[in-house]
């Protein structure tokens, strides 16, 4: 999509730091973190949101960056979030998924 800021970020017409990029999948910052880690998982390919998605091997794709990043950004062992919005709850409609950590438990194990 043309207007797409994430598109843009994908095509470098935006600016980003790139923490990790291959053929299908891109992750940079949030710009408004909520946490110390607050990464944004994305496909480069535009899909609306989450019903959008047509390629059931993408969701393969992205939850294999999510599980390299938690373990690359130390959040195994200190919790972490991984958060989709979707049906207009989200600001960029684009899919994406935010990777939040750490995140302190309440609850005892």
């Amino acid at each position: 999509m043309d207007d797409c800021i994430f598109c843009k970020i994908v095509k470098k017409e935006l600016p980003a730091k790139i923490v990790y990029e291959d053929e299908d999948i891109l992750v940079f910052p949030d710009i408004n973190p909520v946490k110390p880690v607050h990464l944004l998982i994305i496909p480069k390919k535009h899909v609306a949101e989450l019903v959008a998605v047509e390629e059931l091997n993408l969701f393969e794709k992205l939850f294999t960056v999510v599980k390299k990043l938690a373990k690359d950004q130390e959040l195994t062992d200190k919790g972490y979030r991984v958060v989709i919005n979707g049906g207009g709850a989200q600001l960029i409609h684009h899919l994406h998924l935010h990777l939040m950590g750490p995140v302190k438990s309440t609850a005892s194990l």
